[in-house]
């Protein structure tokens, strides 16, 4: 077999499921991320994955297939996923590759191949929008440049006097208190002094007016500084309270404009972190309803595993002497099957098995129930469910198996339309004897037994 190329840098995983415009047939399903196969490569237990995911599966070593144990085909060594021992689906890439697809992104009619998306749409797509790293935004791909440079409310800027760095909602607060922001004087008319010169501007600026010195005594002329001078020698004193008096009234002028400019920075802090919390919340609650969507798309393909549409199904149980010690310790008395049908949209039904018996079977006998379960298709059907119901354990030698059947009382609760999940369960409760499972039993091999369940589809 050819080894898998792993010098592939930009391969992505599987196409999303929902690009495909007809629907998806399982062999076309990655085993690993379940979306549609991107360049597939074949295991050597058949399995198919995507080159992408294959490699991270891969990455450390070989693994154990998950998909053979779901499916119970588990087998060594070929069930052991191997590099080395898989090898590209050119066929299954080329059957993909022909399938119809469509454009996800809103507002886009494009349609084609699947071939073509990936070779001419995907990541092209004028329509398709991207989540601006700084805002937080959704924004079309084309703009993306625009944005970045133009409106995103993130986008850092330099300060054109100071050329210190600051985000764009910060450069106004920033202004306020920049000390190389130019500022003009208002009696001169002198304009670009930087902000950190200009009170000494003001106290040299011969066109600057100052109260007169003798202003605590009655005087409310205002006096030019070139005035002063002449009466500078006459009130030294006073001028010398004048100039505390000045000093003080700056450092309260700069330090008001300072608490102003952190006042503000506090609160466009305070928005974000709000705006960050909120982001925060409704992720958790995205994540939340995606666990769950997780948690119902896992039941319903383990159901699809094993389910079957003619009345007829067979259910396997492994490790036998394991969950029967359990049962005998009442930590789990009864176990339930897999879901089945009697057609696609006939009858659901499943079985319940006490495997240290339950009622007069308790600590004798294997206890065997029919359960009718609540299907979407039940207001199509006839009620009460009145079908001739067989119910076998299998002798592995095929010979003699366990059989006991019965007809549903049809005035008996178990046999009408479900209310809720599932009826009451009605059966055998001595369907087997626990002693013929003892010793070298045909019923048990490889601690596994199998049990047949046949509803009869007459009528139907």
């Amino acid at each position: 077999m050819a080894r898998i190329s792993l010098d592939c840098p930009n391969s992505l995983p599987g196409i999303p499921l929902s690009v495909l415009s007809v629907p998806m047939e399982n062999k076309y399903k990655c085993q690993q991320c379940l979306q549609v196969l991107r360049k597939p490569v074949q295991a050597q237990c058949g399995h198919r994955f995507c080159v992408h995911c294959f490699k991270q599966l891969t990455s450390s070593g070989p693994k154990p297939c998950e998909a053979c144990r779901q499916e119970e085909i588990y087998e060594e060594p070929i069930s052991i996923l191997n590099s080395s021992e898989a090898f590209p689906d050119n066929a299954a890439g080329r059957e993909i590759a022909s399938l119809p697809a469509r454009c996800l992104n809103q507002g886009c009619n494009w349609t084609g191949s699947i071939k073509e998306y990936e070779a001419q749409h995907e990541g092209r797509c004028e329509f398709e929008r991207i989540l601006c790293e700084g805002c937080q935004t959704l924004i079309l791909l084309t703009e993306k440049d625009r944005h970045d440079e133009r409106e995103c409310e993130a986008r850092t800027l330099n300060c054109k006097y100071c050329k210190m760095t600051f985000n764009f909602k910060e450069i106004k607060a920033h202004d306020e208190i920049c000390l190389k922001f130019p500022m003009q004087c208002k009696d001169c008319g002198k304009k670009k002094i930087p902000r950190e010169k200009f009170n000494d501007h003001v106290k040299s600026c011969a066109k600057s007016k100052s109260t007169c010195p003798f202003s605590e005594v009655g005087c409310k002329s205002m006096v030019e500084n070139n005035d002063l001078l002449f009466t500078y020698f006459f009130c030294q004193q006073v001028n010398a309270l004048e100039n505390i008096v000045c000093v003080l009234n700056r450092e309260v002028e700069r330090s008001s404009v300072t608490m102003e400019a952190f006042a503000h920075q506090h609160r466009l802090d305070q928005e974000k972190i709000e705006n960050l919390s909120n982001k925060v919340r409704q992720l958790e609650r995205t994540l939340t309803m995606r666990d769950l969507q997780l948690s119902e798309t896992e039941q319903l393909v383990r159901e699809l595993q094993f389910c079957t549409y003619d009345g007829i199904f067979v259910w396997k149980i492994s490790d036998f002497s394991r969950r029967r010690q359990d049962a005998v310790a009442g930590r789990a008395p009864a176990m339930f099957s897999p879901a089945f049908y009697s057609s696609k949209y006939g009858y659901k039904m499943c079985l319940r098995l006490y495997l240290n018996g339950d009622g007069t079977g308790r600590g004798t006998h294997l206890s065997l129930f029919f359960v009718v379960m609540r299907g979407r298709c039940d207001a199509l059907l006839k009620w009460p469910f009145s079908q001739k119901v067989t119910l076998m354990l299998l002798d592995q030698n095929n010979r003699e198996h366990i059989i006991d059947a019965f007809r549903p009382d049809v005035s008996s609760s178990s046999f009408q339309r479900p209310i809720s999940e599932m009826n009451i369960a009605s059966g055998c409760p001595l369907f087997c004897p626990l002693a013929k499972l003892a010793g070298k039993s045909p019923y048990l091999r490889d601690d596994t037994i199998f049990i047949k369940a046949i509803v009869d589809l007459t009528g139907l």
